[in-house]
């Protein structure tokens, strides 16, 4: 996938679900995997043509979980032209104090939410965007049809009342399949994972078997994106 191809997705995102306005400040949560990578390198260049002026900047919240290579992401932010910060925690030590956490997964997100959160606003943010995909709507909706035992998924826009910030999702149209070619073919610096739980959790899980019902059945992506989309949720715009 080319540049024009992802920025064709988020701005369709964007314009369908009203997810930027004049005088935006939106911070985004990079992990360092490619779809926050993408996600910054999508925004940027929307801003340079997007009809409603907005700024953007790169957080990433530091586990401190080794080995973490934040330089690459830092050389990506500086060729951008994005300014970019580094926020240390301890969320290691807190999650995995205890050997036997239920749901460490649940408890670290929870966690990355504040320190990320925390960060934006003392940079005058009032949006977060977060890289979550196409994917990850079907994997979420998933995960609560099998776990929870309702049909839901994440919305595009949610307002923190709380907090004052909202939160958005421009990649919702993107396939990650699209996500993976876009990463490299413009190279981007992806940073490995180092968390103990990556690979082993629920989420795994149902990425592995919708990959083997696509194998399956064809077009049976398509079909359960269209039902999220179809749905009537409270919390979605």
């Amino acid at each position: 996938m080319d540049l024009k191809r992802l920025l064709s997705f988020v701005r369709r995102a964007v314009d369908d679900y009203h997810l930027i306005e004049d005088g935006d400040n939106i911070a985004v949560g990079i992990s360092g995997g490619k779809d926050s990578l993408a996600l910054l390198y999508a925004l940027k260049n929307l801003q340079r043509f997007y009809p409603k002026h907005f700024e953007v900047t790169a957080i990433t919240v530091h586990l401190g979980l080794e080995p973490f290579d934040l330089q690459p992401v830092q050389a990506l932010c500086e060729e951008l032209q994005v300014p970019f910060e580094a926020v240390a925690t301890d969320i290691q030590n807190i999650v995995f104090a205890h050997k036997n956490q239920k749901n460490p997964c649940s408890l670290c997100a929870k966690l990355r939410k504040g320190a990320l959160n925390e960060a934006a606003l003392k940079k005058g943010c009032n949006k977060i965007a977060y890289g979550h995909h196409r994917d990850d709507l079907i994997e979420t909706m998933l995960l609560s049809l099998f776990f929870e035992g309702r049909f839901h998924s994440f919305s595009p826009k949610t307002e923190w009342e709380r907090t004052g910030l909202t939160l958005i999702r421009p990649l919702l149209y993107v396939p990650e399949a699209d996500l993976n070619g876009f990463a490299n073919k413009y190279k981007l610096p992806v940073v490995h994972n180092p968390c103990p739980a990556d690979g082993h959790t629920k989420r795994q899980y149902v990425k592995e078997l919708l990959g083997t019902l696509s194998k399956d059945y064809r077009g049976i992506k398509d079909r359960m994106f269209t039902a999220v989309l179809s749905a009537s949720f409270d919390d979605w715009p």
